[in-house]
């Protein structure tokens, strides 16, 4: 046996050993993508190099021997170095998405390829179960989510964006409309969150909280929990019946619901503090914006969303029969249609830009035409004219577009002289929402009015205090973005109460250039979407406008899904290795050496992109089974992995053994179907008992 030090770590190993394998005989990380027993030592990847004292180059460890006294640093300054170069060289040639665009985009970071693709193979309850580990109320959000993840949907660029927030709200009413899924949570920990705000955020945190095994209460001023999803949106849009159904089964998990209880009323943030180990505050944003227009205070001038909660609490004002709402926003559409629906004559809808730059959903835009309601576009309201306290009519300034403004859209600007008077019983102001300031006033606020809360740890001036969601920074948004904030705000906490130091470091991840993707090979599908009643029975009513998809569409919408994200993401080598390191592959840009492309049997499926010329195919292939099926083709840059003559793989000797998809370190092969092969190993291998999918 021979005496070595590795990370100051004194061990034993055989005579004739190399380094690497006397470091994992004992525990020791060594990264690499070219090595297995299986096969005879290559060195290509690079990323095996340690530091030996009183050797001046770097050791691959997998070739070197280990020797009497040997003293290595496997993560000296000089090796991490060595590893980053190598990873950014066989990163900037590898064409792959690790994760689908979908996913990036969405706030909550949802697997949506992942739960799209279960719902395409009619596995509902395991896509209920994926969907949940980041959404806690998929059935509300599926119907009111202006999806994001769709904006980034790569179908688009063959005719249209996978229906994916109704196909989340699918599989959702599935699972609610049955036994429905309740989480296990984890042995109680004696630790007790407080958290002040029902809505989206704090029902979130809740319920990703107790599944780590804490005590959580949530404190709400109103009569029931949810917060703008209750109060916000219309009955039309999201049914409360929904809604409770959600929240009874965050309730089940054993969260504790306060109702109508009030901060700075009936309890401070001291107070809970003094009685919890955490405090979250998630009490959202429920003041209308003004528009500082003359003649605001006038009667019969009401904030989108003052309007909306009265409406839904039964309080509905009288607004007359000519109503102009202020607006481009999903906010304007709810108050617009349900204008219509408390009997309206004549709703019209003023923005200042055009149809193109509305911020609200096309299809709530859609629909509201349908319904009635007149837009009045390039139109901004200078000011609401009364009579006897009363407002009787408004003067809209006539705009036209300049130059694009920082959101990209074109900034509005007057059209000089021009202006138009239209006659209203009621105007509606919906162009946002903001903080109670005095609700919080024991926590530092912005100048914008919202409470100040670190952007990865979401703490706030008062330690133990935690601030997410519409209250928060840049103020109120979707509600998909307070739920992915209260997803990683759960996180902080819980590190918090264990006293773990949390690491927010975004860990990297391969993307593909957009610019570079074919489509023409694909067949163009038609987009599947839920049936609605008709314009003309819906706007007499507060029934629900959507009727969902049926099974049928639901399974034929997701399997036009691209599969953009690797399949191989939670066991890809490369990725594991390239997360651990900060690297920076666009240094080394250029020419991808090989084509994006499909190549397979009736077993394999190969992407040459995705390859990083480790060998490990090739090698297994003709040290292992003897056939040398595939071969490196080619030389300098342009190398690839290949058949001769570049048949394609089903024309070879290939025997579909499976031990090249087994070996490879990255999703450049992958299994077509769920076959499971037993490989013949070399008599020294056997006891590896390689399977596929074993």
């Amino acid at each position: 046996m021979i005496n070595l030090t590795i990370n100051g770590k004194k061990i034993q190993a055989p005579e004739g050993s190399t380094i690497l394998e006397a470091a994992r005989a004992n525990d020791i990380y060594i990264p690499t993508l070219c090595y297995d027993e299986a096969v005879e030592v290559y060195g290509a990847c690079g990323l095996c190099v340690v530091e030996a004292e009183g050797i001046p180059k770097l050791l691959r460890s997998c070739s070197a021997k280990v020797s009497d006294g040997m003293v290595i640093n496997t993560e000296s300054d000089r090796v991490v170095q060595s590893r980053k170069i190598a990873l950014e060289l066989l990163m900037s040639a590898h064409d792959g998405d690790c994760v689908a665009p979908c996913q990036l985009n969405c706030p909550a970071r949802t697997d949506c390829q992942g739960y799209v693709g279960l719902i395409a193979n009619g596995e509902y309850d395991a896509a209920i179960k994926l969907i949940k580990n980041k959404i806690a109320l998929p059935a509300s959000i599926g119907r009111v989510c202006p999806h994001p993840c769709e904006t980034a949907c790569r179908r688009k660029n063959v005719e249209e964006p996978i229906n994916i927030a109704q196909l989340k709200a699918f599989a959702a009413d599935i699972d609610l409309n049955g036994d429905s899924y309740v989480p296990d949570c984890k042995e109680s920990t004696g630790k007790k969150v407080a958290i002040i705000g029902g809505g989206p955020a704090g029902l979130t945190a809740a319920y990703y909280l107790r599944q780590l095994g804490h005590s959580v209460t949530i404190y709400d001023m109103m009569e029931k929990m949810g917060g703008m999803l209750r109060y916000g949106i219309p009955q039309y849009r999201l049914p409360k019946e929904v809604l409770d159904k959600e929240i009874a089964i965050i309730e089940k998990t054993g969260v504790k619901l306060v109702n109508g209880k009030k901060l700075g009323v009936d309890f401070t943030i001291d107070s809970l503090k003094a009685e919890n180990d955490a405090v979250i505050v998630a009490i959202g944003a429920w003041k209308s914006s003004s528009m500082r227009t003359p003649g605001e205070e006038l009667k019969g001038v009401y904030g989108g969303i003052d309007f909306l909660r009265n409406v839904i609490q039964g309080n509905a004002p009288e607004i007359g029969e000519k109503v102009a709402i202020c607006g481009g926003g999903n906010t304007a559409m709810d108050a617009c249609r349900t204008a219509v629906r408390l009997g309206a004559k004549e709703i019209y809808v003023v923005y200042r830009r055009t149809r193109a730059e509305m911020p609200a959903d096309k299809l709530e835009i859609d629909e509201a035409e349908e319904e009635g309601v007149i837009y009045k576009f390039l139109t901004n309201p200078i000011s609401f004219n009364g009579d006897d306290g009363k407002v009787s009519s408004i003067t809209l300034q006539l705009m036209e577009l300049g130059e694009p403004d920082a959101s990209g859209r074109r900034r509005p600007v007057p059209v000089e002289g021009k202006t138009e008077e239209i006659a209203v019983d009621s105007v509606i102001m919906a162009i946002g929402q903001k903080l109670v300031g005095e609700d919080v006033n024991e926590l530092e606020l912005n100048k914008w009015g919202n409470i100040i809360a670190d952007e990865d740890f979401f703490t706030t001036n008062i330690d133990g205090v935690f601030a997410i969601g519409d209250a928060t920074n840049k103020g109120a948004s979707i509600a998909i973005e307070a739920i992915g904030e209260a997803d990683r705000c759960v996180k902080a906490v819980d590190a918090y109460l264990n006293g773990e130091a949390l690491d927010t470091r975004v860990p990297y991840i391969s993307k593909r250039n957009e610019e570079t993707i074919e489509y023409s090979d694909r067949d163009k599908v038609e987009r599947k979407v839920a049936k609605v009643l008709p314009a003309n029975i819906r706007n007499k009513s507060f029934d629900e406008v959507s009727l969902g998809l049926t099974e049928d569409d639901a399974k034929a919408e997701a399997s036009r899904c691209l599969e953009c994200g690797c399949r191989e993401y939670f066991k890809c080598k490369l990725l594991d290795v390239s997360q651990r390191y900060d690297i920076h592959p666009e240094r080394f840009a250029g020419e991808m050496p090989q084509k994006y492309s499909h190549d397979e049997n009736s077993f394999i499926e190969r992407n040459t992109a995705k390859c990083i010329l480790c060998g490990l195919c090739v090698r297994s292939c003709k040290e292992v089974m003897n056939l040398s099926s595939i071969g490196l083709m080619g030389r300098g840059f342009k190398t690839d992995i290949s058949p001769a003559f570049s048949l394609p793989l089903d024309k070879t000797n290939c025997n579909e053994c499976g031990l090249c998809v087994q070996l490879c370190p990255t999703g450049a092969l992958t299994e077509k179907n769920n076959i499971k092969k037993q490989v013949p190993l070399k008599e020294d291998y056997k006891e590896k008992d390689i399977m596929i999918n074993g």
